[in-house]
């Protein structure tokens, strides 16, 4: 229940279902002959308008993704963890796994583990059984990364994971299992604050190896480069608008956990 509810809930948070939720009420209002229809109709549009917003988009998700960015090489370490949520299973009419948006996660910890940093990868996510199901998301990962040249008996797989504090205590129980102390811990940027203060609560030592990174410099300089750019970024996007909503989406989550006593 909790799973399904922290799914649900935050909704109502985010720009797109807080837009609604207001277009609701105006519906009641208008239904009601009320005067003050207009006000819920403005706040609906205000919200999605800021929410598509590229100096608000990129400013939140900066805020998040620009936290843990290496200073320097990363060390070797035993193990390389990748978290879930880059991959689509193989349904009708995919010819086989598919990355996601957040599938930089996997060709990132294939790409460390060719580099030497570590001889184990640990695919860690399972599936909702009530959001389609299919294979878990390690065994997805672990299709990729072996097509990548990341041979099987260097794969873990953690397959029943569901969010990221089941990632961590799942992690920790292979790691106790398999004699591995220091991790270098692959999720995207955006998500690297939230999941490297779960994965050190646990006790985990956990090196932080962000990828996906959604706003770089160039994306910053980008709305001031000129007057066609500045207008550009005024106009609502959907693109700007998911990137918002994601970035609130790590806040609420860090908020809920810390609740939780999570981190």
């Amino acid at each position: 229940m909790f799973l399904f509810l922290s799914k649900l809930l935050p909704l109502f948070l985010y720009p797109l279902g807080l837009a609604c939720l207001l277009m609701v009420v105006a519906l009641v209002m208008w239904w009601r002959r009320s005067r003050w229809v207009p006000i819920p109709i403005s706040l609906a549009l205000m919200v999605l308008l800021l929410a598509s917003n590229s100096w608000i988009a990129n400013s939140l998700v900066k805020s998040l993704e620009w936290q843990q960015i290496p200073t320097k090489a990363f060390p070797s370490a035993d193990a390389i963890v990748i978290l879930g949520g880059a991959t689509k299973s193989t349904f009708p009419p995919r010819p086989g796994v598919d990355l996601s948006e957040q599938g930089d996660r996997v060709l990132y910890g294939a790409q460390l583990y060719r580099e030497g940093k570590a001889p184990v990868v640990i695919a860690s996510g399972g599936r909702i059984s009530w959001r389609g199901g299919g294979p878990s998301e390690s065994a997805d990962m672990a299709k990729i990364l072996k097509t990548m040249g990341v041979p099987a008996s260097a794969i873990l797989q953690d397959p029943t994971s569901l969010n990221t504090y089941e990632n961590a205590v799942n992690v920790k129980k292979i790691l106790k299992e398999q004699g591995i102390r220091r991790v270098l811990l692959v999720t995207s940027a955006m998500h690297m604050p939230r999941s490297l203060r779960i994965f050190q609560r646990q006790g985990i030592e956990a090196i932080p190896a962000p990828t996906d990174f959604l706003v770089s410099q160039q994306e910053l300089e980008e709305p001031n480069s000129s007057p066609q750019a500045t207008v550009l970024s005024l106009v609502p996007n959907a693109d700007r608008l998911e990137m918002t909503t994601r970035a609130l989406k790590e806040y609420v989550g860090s908020l809920v956990y810390r609740l939780r006593g999570w981190l």
